[in-house]
């Protein structure tokens, strides 16, 4: 009974239009007044205890990452680079859309920031080519998803936190789904372009291949810095992100594309992002722990182990649930909530941590091209000038192939964890 009313009010506050962190952060004060065996000091520490994580060091280095690869320029390269390789491709731009983001994906790990740097390019150069406006925008949102799947991803950085499994096993976890998300992706544009064929290639304007290669391949390194001294064991996933951040502002700075005005505000929105998430964390390791001495886990435990004893029917179930949980909640808030609810049902039914995690985390961030939450569709609204309806009417279609995506990932478990156990043994 506690434990409903305590998710009926975060709901309601949520209704309310209240922030995340304080939707979950109220109730949980309520909840501590009303208890005679809790005291405030015991709440706050129970809050604070959720940012003493050495792996949640990655969250601000990524983040920083992504936006001073922005700041500097460095989308721009990798998208020059693309559209000289795929020029001779019909629906050349739609490919260097998803492979764009695909590469981009490797420094920034957030939708928003992957939809914000390369939308504002990608959404008006294919529209100048003849595509339609609508295929453009959900192009580039479901694009925008490979980021939170593809390491560095901060959502895998969340999960691994709460669920206490490996942040550097999670992120191999994720390469095989992104790389079918890739792929789908593709053969999506692929048949737009046999349906609707283009006048003429698209133009690279002067830049030619061999130097657009010469260019790009300094950014092109980022990807192997991270994962290359994670796989070595030379970093941690920490260490790496600081080590990228460092390498993406340097290159910045030799190309001389990273003014002081961008380092700036690229360190301004670093610290705004970090301290949203970081609040969030805090009122979500609350909220947890009320959660966990309510008994909230072992009641869902016991739920769906009444409903099914079949794991692919589990996954069913989760999979709804998740699919409506992140059309309220964006991924991070969702993922603190619900990891501790259901990491104790999946270990009932055998499912993998690293499994269950690249789940979770596609499931939810499909979420971000749903309204209400649907921060991506604010976002290429506010980059390109198109109307909200006109961005969520474009995405549409693309939901049929993220979830496709979202079921071949759920029940063939060997695409998220043959690389771990190929690497990490």
């Amino acid at each position: 009974m506690i434990l409903g009313l305590l998710i009926l009010g975060m709901l309601l506050l949520l209704f309310l239009r209240v922030p995340v962190a304080f939707s979950m952060l109220l109730p949980c004060l309520l909840y501590v007044s009303w208890s005679p065996d809790i005291t405030l000091g015991v709440a706050l520490q129970r809050t604070m205890s959720g940012l003493d994580s050495f792996p949640l060091l990655a969250v601000p280095l990524f983040i920083l990452t992504g936006y001073l690869s922005n700041a500097g320029g460095l989308a721009d390269r990798l998208f020059h680079f693309l559209l000289c390789l795929l020029r001779r491709i019909p629906g050349s731009l739609g490919y260097v859309n998803v492979l764009s983001s695909l590469l981009f994906s490797w420094m920034s790990g957030a939708a928003v920031a992957d939809a914000a740097g390369l939308g504002s390019v990608l959404v008006p150069a294919m529209k100048k080519r003849g595509y339609d406006e609508g295929f453009a925008l959900g192009l580039t949102g479901a694009s925008s998803l490979i980021g939170p799947m593809m390491p560095p991803s901060i959502p895998a950085i969340i999960y691994a936190v709460a669920a206490g499994a490996s942040v550097g096993g999670l992120f191999f976890a994720s390469i095989l789904p992104a790389l079918l998300l890739t792929g789908i992706l593709c053969i999506a544009v692929a048949i737009y372009a046999a349906r609707h064929p283009l006048p003429e290639a698209a133009e690279v304007q002067g830049v030619y291949l061999a130097q657009a290669t010469y260019h790009a391949a300094p950014v092109l390194l980022t990807p192997v810095i991270i994962l290359g001294g994670i796989l070595g064991g030379v970093m941690t996933p920490t260490e790496a992100a600081a080590v990228a951040a460092a390498y993406v502002g340097l290159l910045g700075i030799a190309f001389r594309s990273l003014s002081w005005a961008g380092l700036r505000e690229s360190l301004l929105a670093t610290t705004t992002t970090t301290g949203s998430i970081m609040l969030i964390v805090a009122a979500a390791s609350l909220f947890g722990w009320i959660i966990a001495r309510e008994q909230g886990p072992q009641a869902m435990t016991a739920l769906l182990t009444s409903m099914t004893d079949d794991p692919y029917v589990f996954l069913l179930l989760i999979n709804l649930a998740l699919l409506v949980v992140g059309m309220l909640l964006e991924p991070v808030a969702a993922l603190l909530i619900m990891v501790p609810i259901l990491m104790p049902a999946a270990r009932e039914y055998g499912i993998d941590p690293l499994h269950l995690g690249v789940i979770m985390i596609l499931n939810l961030v499909i979420g971000l091209l749903t309204p209400p939450v649907g921060l991506v569709l604010y976002v290429l609204s506010s980059v390109t000038g198109a109307p909200v309806q006109r961005v969520i009417r474009g995405t549409l279609p693309f939901l049929l192939p993220l979830l496709v995506t979202l079921l071949i990932v759920t029940y063939v478990p060997a695409l998220s964890l043959w690389l771990p156990k190929l690497l990490l043994k």
